[in-house]
């Protein structure tokens, strides 16, 4: 059966016109542009009470298919889920959950592999990035929910990664696809995240172990002191569409991402090499000034702003779409897991 979405021409909530998008064996749920042009979809149930895990078990296959066709799927009008319903859709839909290993951000363990979305100050705006990128494992989907809506901002935008990559410079591609990216990281400064909890462990030799298997160098500079450096991938080819896409956090970990006071107060106290985090080509040479303006401005083309309501469920193709948050005031809850 043809699922029937809303009549053609209507206006959805983003300003998409809803057209109709065939979703095969399911007639539960009406599927619709998020936005003109833009790949992500919106899923809104046609009758009252529906919740998300019964559709999935019932549906054959459709969100799976939506996931990979569209890259990133919001889930509207169903019924809210808590931690451990969003981890239940999760693993249904991809088999199981996984840990947030090699942490880059402070965030609270909810329920099993739930977690809060990053907690960084309300005020902040954290970039595009695709979930882990600064890793060679990274999650292949990212489930979030929001239990509280901010009462102002705190939209959490996408991005499609191919098209950011389609927005760069032939030089710029060149030039990060040859090399790839370092991450540098100094832990012991009591700045930013501390080892033990990046690496969730207490021991020197568990964080060496780790490192050794992840292709990390890690050095030991006295105290609590540890620097590491790790070169990965810039671009991937995603598994679901066979694009290839801009994979990496260079512009989120490099000093200048930092408001002006911070990055001035820390290259003020920091040699560029002993900095809490930065980034730079993978032959350790430092990023130009006008690759990161590059990518900036083809993050900030590819935006699309997603107004949390209570309730809703975003899935994200981790290397199809890139992920931000904006700022925001009041209480915000927004939880994640990763598949």
């Amino acid at each position: 059966m043809t699922n029937q979405t809303t009549a053609a021409g209507s206006r959805g909530r983003f300003g998409g016109s809803r057209r109709s998008i065939p979703v095969s064996g399911e007639s539960l749920v009406s599927v619709s542009p998020l936005l003109d042009g833009s790949r992500a979809v919106l899923c809104t149930p046609t009758v009252a009470g529906l919740d998300a895990r019964e559709w999935l078990a019932g549906s054959g296959g459709t969100l799976a298919r939506l996931r990979d066709e569209h890259g990133a799927v919001l889930l509207r009008g169903f019924t809210p889920l808590d931690a451990g319903g969003l981890a239940a859709l999760a693993t249904a839909l991809t088999g199981g959950l996984r840990d947030y290993d090699n942490r880059s951000t402070p965030r609270r363990r909810v329920d099993g592999n739930v977690f809060t979305s990053t907690e960084y100050p309300p005020d902040q705006t954290i970039p595009q990035h695709n979930e882990m990128s600064y890793t060679a494992s990274w999650p292949a989907t990212l489930f979030l929910t929001c239990l509280v809506p901010a009462a102002e901002g705190g939209e959490t935008p996408v991005a499609d990664s191919a098209r950011v990559l389609s927005r760069l410079p032939a030089a710029t591609r060149e030039r990060f696809e040859r090399h790839g990216v370092m991450y540098v990281r100094n832990f012991g400064h009591g700045l930013d995240l501390s080892w033990q909890e990046v690496f969730q462990t207490q021991s020197r030799e568990e964080v060496g172990a780790y490192c050794a298997r992840h292709g990390i160098q890690a050095e030991w500079l006295g105290g609590e002191r540890l620097r590491t450096r790790h070169v990965v991938q810039a671009t991937v080819t995603a598994r679901a569409s066979g694009e290839r896409v801009w994979f990496n956090q260079a512009h989120l970990f490099h000093v200048s991402s930092l408001p002006e006071e911070v990055r001035h107060e820390l290259l003020a106290s920091f040699e560029e090499d002993e900095l809490p985090r930065n980034a730079m080509y993978g032959d350790g040479s430092a990023l130009l000034a006008e690759d990161l303006a590059q990518i900036r401005a083809a993050y900030d083309a590819e935006e699309i702003a997603l107004p949390w309501q209570a309730g809703d469920v975003m899935i994200v193709d981790n290397e199809q779409f890139s992920h931000g948050r904006r700022p925001y005031s009041g209480a915000r809850s927004v939880l994640v897991a990763m598949a």
